[in-house]
């Protein structure tokens, strides 16, 4: 995030927000895309630009805890909240239960679907600290996987959510 300013309030013109933890401000019009503003200003590239139409899943992000559509989710329909990119879920030495999942399984293929697979995963275990394999099916419903690693994702899932689980 080397062009993220941290502030305590948004300059003019610019939209506020917690992201990844960090106060930030993303200098941006309020009406463009929350993926625009992640990509653009703030320099976070794990947040992927798919279909543009909530077909995919390639751009989700947490707000407030909430799985979302960066690709059509204004800007500033996130002021003042708390954004989570897959950047903000761990990192490379310390990687969240599901990333290190993903990796010990060699669940990805290409891994451009990943970023927004691991949001929704990492939203399912909040909600559902022990799902089956039928419920993260459906959670990953959504998610277009051209490589067809489904099988492999679904297993590091399921795997993640043995080691999180009290």
């Amino acid at each position: 995030m080397a062009s993220t300013r941290r502030v305590a309030e948004a300059p003019p013109g610019s939209i506020a927000f917690n992201l990844n933890g960090v106060a930030v401000a993303a200098p941006i019009e309020g009406e463009a895309p929350l993926l625009a503003a992640l990509r653009g200003p703030l320099g976070l590239s794990g947040t992927r630009f798919g279909c543009g139409a909530e077909q995919c899943g390639a751009c989700l992000v947490l707000v407030d805890d909430q799985p979302s559509y960066a690709c059509t989710l204004p800007v500033g329909s996130v002021a003042g909240r708390r954004v989570t990119t897959v950047e903000g879920l761990g990192s490379a030495a310390a990687p969240h239960p599901v990333q290190r999942a993903l990796l010990d399984m060699q669940a990805g293929q290409c891994g451009y679907c990943l970023s927004g697979i691991q949001i929704r995963a990492v939203a399912l275990l909040r909600e559902t600290p022990r799902p089956d394999e039928a419920a993260v099916r459906a959670a990953l419903d959504p998610h277009l996987c051209r490589c067809g690693s489904h099988n492999r994702i679904v297993a590091a899932i399921l795997q993640a959510a043995a080691e999180m689980a009290p």
